[in-house]
């Protein structure tokens, strides 16, 4: 099981929330790209970004933040927020990202995602973030009456790469991750899952990787900022 530890961007800055709320945000870094390399360094092997402005404005914001994350890292980074065009996902990728994740856009223009992954082979993600198992769009803003399940299934045969199912609730909260949702998502389809919000603990990454579901990985933010997780022994105990 790979962990992803996470950087999201808000401003320029590397921030986390508090369940998803913009006005609730906790700065950790002034320097993403630092940040970055030093995730890199103690052995990450992904890295998963987030641009918070870009997935409210519904364009990148932060892109001048992630290409310096691009230049300072040699380890593929998947990026979230804003991206909503074929045009924009092309650009992303040719700036060497090594997957795009889709979100808003997997719920409004479904055939997008189709499209890309299409064109794109192994390099879309659909980000599925919810709330008591329902969609939310546009930055976590917009709730809607389509289950998650639901959606994950309707990409079964798009040839995506992972689904990202996020539990808004859980989302920097530390309260540990939702694994009950995330294995049930998990044996429902035959595309990778990637477990995030609420991963507080070596614990709750030890729960996720034995959930009786195959995962393939878990993100991580504030416990990584915090020091509640360390990075370089989670690694290590997720290998061993």
């Amino acid at each position: 099981m790979i962990l992803y530890p996470a950087i999201d961007l808000k401003d320029g800055q590397c921030v986390r929330l508090y369940k998803g709320e913009m006005d609730q945000a906790t700065v950790f870094s002034d320097n993403p790209a630092a940040q970055a390399k030093a995730f890199q360094d103690a052995g990450c092997e992904w890295l998963h970004l987030v641009d918070l402005n870009g997935a409210f404005a519904g364009e990148p914001v932060n892109g001048g933040a992630v290409e310096a994350i691009l230049a300072e890292t040699n380890v593929p980074a998947q990026l979230g927020g804003g991206i909503r065009d074929m045009a924009t996902i092309e650009r992303w990728l040719d700036k060497g990202l090594a997957r795009v994740i889709l979100g808003t856009v997997a719920v409004e223009n479904p055939d997008l995602v189709r499209e890309a992954a299409k064109a794109f082979p192994g390099k879309v993600a659909v980000g599925i973030d919810a709330r008591n198992g329902r969609v939310a769009t546009k930055g976590w803003a917009e709730e809607t009456d389509v289950m998650v399940t639901d959606l994950a299934k309707s990409f079964e045969d798009a040839g995506v790469a992972a689904i990202i199912y996020t539990d808004i609730n859980r989302d920097g909260a530390m309260q540990g991750p939702n694994i009950e949702a995330t294995a049930d998502l998990a044996r429902a389809v035959s595309i990778p899952v990637i477990a995030s919000g609420g991963v507080s603990s070596l614990d709750d990454l030890i729960a996720l990787r034995d959930c009786g579901a195959s995962l393939n990985g878990a993100i991580s933010g504030r416990a990584l900022y915090d020091g509640a997780i360390d990075l370089a022994g989670a690694l290590k105990a997720l290998k061993g």
